[in-house]
């Protein structure tokens, strides 16, 4: 009969497994002997006494052959030991020390082990691994939770960072069937989902790989377990920090809503800078109702049988409502799209109707005022000036010397001043009157009819005058008023 060692040989080949001891270690099943020569007969084996033979149990971890002992116990017992001791650091996780190691049994003559050996080598090769969940988008893992319940928990606290817990509440408790009419100017929310799938796969790792919610929601959200923060420095402003961690000044602003971009900083204040890169956005999809206005529309209507500058308000517009609904979307909480489903008009609109008159009469002002230089700018406004009241405007340095009537009219004056030298004053017979002064040369007489822009005068420097110009004055009523206030 071979030796020991040949059997040995023989039963470290891959072995064909079965489960034991709940599925933590495996055992192998092997020939009750092994034959020396193939003229070994039955009968000698029958008659040899079953109680003269032994067992020993190889351990292998994995692949690897570690040793053998006398009792499969003790392996049982490290694996349990392993687990324990682990469980003081990773409480509440599901522990498995034993899923790696296989048992093989054998028969021999002799039990010959290393036991001491077998289990030091033992204690070194044993992985301690926790029953958890891979939680991917895609095809790619992100991070690993201890309980499939877990996975919908980061779902749900991704989704949590722009909706509320209220509003997800209510999403999961009603349907389209039984939610109420949307009333006026009320929003809610319809729908929440995230841009790309998220799976879930039951995977075997070592505890420490393992994370909180939290951390996987913040992961799904920025890329990152934990925000990267920089404490500020002297010299520091926000251009420089944003530029230094590959961000805009805005993106900055955005990671900070306590900052503005005037706000001043401080020594040692933390910023977060972190460089967001999500694995997965959240889509919002809201309905929304509101009472808004309708503009009325402005129309203007021409009478030739009125003057022109004539204005009657025929028809005060009234603004009127309408009811409208519009669909919202938002992605990580910045609005994407708005589109109107529907529209129902509550109060019509009234126009705003004005009808001006069109009839020119050449006596008759238009009530509009003209320009009634060649270009030229204004070198005194109407006020106070140099301790007297300055009634006009005056009109320097123009393009041509000619002066014209600002508007329809006729002269009622025409001659000298002591104070405006030569000037005109043209009535335009609907209670307003024009002045011009200082004119060199007078071009219209008394009673003549003017039309808007006909000349009647050359600019000068009469009366008291220091240098070229036109006094321009307009009167409503009998009373001066700025002429700024009538020109086009």
């Amino acid at each position: 009969m071979e030796s020991n060692e040949s059997q040995l040989d023989l039963n470290h080949k891959k072995p064909s497994l079965i489960n034991r001891h709940n599925g933590k270690l495996k055992i192998a099943a092997v020939l009750a002997l092994l034959v020396s020569t193939v003229t070994f007969n039955l009968g000698f084996a029958n008659e040899t006494d079953k109680e003269e033979f032994a067992k020993i149990y190889h351990v292998y971890v994995a692949d690897a052959y570690v040793g053998s002992v006398a009792d499969e116990a003790i392996v049982e017992q490290i694996v349990k030991k392993k687990e324990q001791e682990a469980s003081q650091q990773y409480q509440n996780i599901e522990l498995d020390a034993g899923s790696d190691i296989t048992i093989v049994p054998e028969q021999v003559f002799t039990v010959e082990t290393n036991e001491e050996q077998t289990v030091k080598d033992l204690q070194q090769a044993i992985t301690v691994q926790a029953k958890a969940y891979s939680l991917k988008v895609g095809n790619t893992a992100v991070a690993t939770l201890k309980a499939k319940e877990d996975i919908e928990a980061v779902i749900d606290g991704l989704k949590l960072q722009y909706v509320t817990q209220t509003q997800l509440d209510g999403l999961k408790n009603n349907t389209a069937s039984t939610l109420p009419s949307l009333q006026k100017n009320e929003t809610r929310l319809i729908d929440v989902t995230l841009t790309e799938d998220i799976t879930d796969e039951e995977v075997l790792v070592s505890p420490a790989e393992i994370t909180t919610v939290e951390k996987a929601v913040q992961l799904l959200q920025t890329g990152a377990e934990a925000k990267e923060t920089y404490a500020v420095k002297s010299g520091d402003v926000l251009g420089s920090i944003a530029k230094a961690h590959s961000l805009t000044t805005a993106e900055l602003l955005a990671l900070n809503p306590s900052l503005k971009a005037d706000t001043v900083l401080q020594i040692d204040q933390e910023l977060n800078v972190t460089v967001e890169k999500p694995y997965v956005s959240v889509k919002a999809v809201y309905e929304k109702k509101t009472l808004e206005a309708i503009n009325y529309q402005k129309v203007v209507k021409e009478d030739p049988t009125m003057l022109k500058g004539e204005r009657i308000v025929q028809q005060e517009g009234a603004i009127g409502k309408k009811e409208a609904e519009y669909t919202l979307i938002e992605e990580n909480g910045v609005r994407t799209e708005i589109v109107q489903t529907d529209e129902n008009t509550v109060l019509e609109p009234k126009d705003n109707i004005v009808v001006i008159g069109t009839k020119v009469i050449p006596s008759v002002g238009t009530g509009t005022f003209a320009w009634p230089a060649e270009g030229g700018h204004i070198s005194s406004q109407m006020g106070s000036r140099w301790g007297r009241y300055h009634y006009g405007i005056d009109i320097a340095r123009p393009s041509g010397y000619t002066i014209k009537a600002s508007d329809n009219g006729v002269v009622k004056t025409a001659g000298r001043h002591s104070t405006y030298g030569n000037y005109v004053v043209i009535d335009h017979n609907n209670g307003y009157e024009t002045l011009y002064a200082h004119l060199s040369e007078i071009d219209v007489s008394v009673g003549q009819v003017v039309g808007q822009g006909a000349a009647i005068g050359v600019m000068g420097s009469t009366g008291r005058s220091t240098g070229t110009h036109l006094h321009f004055e307009v009167h409503k009523n009998g009373e001066e008023v700025n002429p700024l206030s009538y020109l086009n």
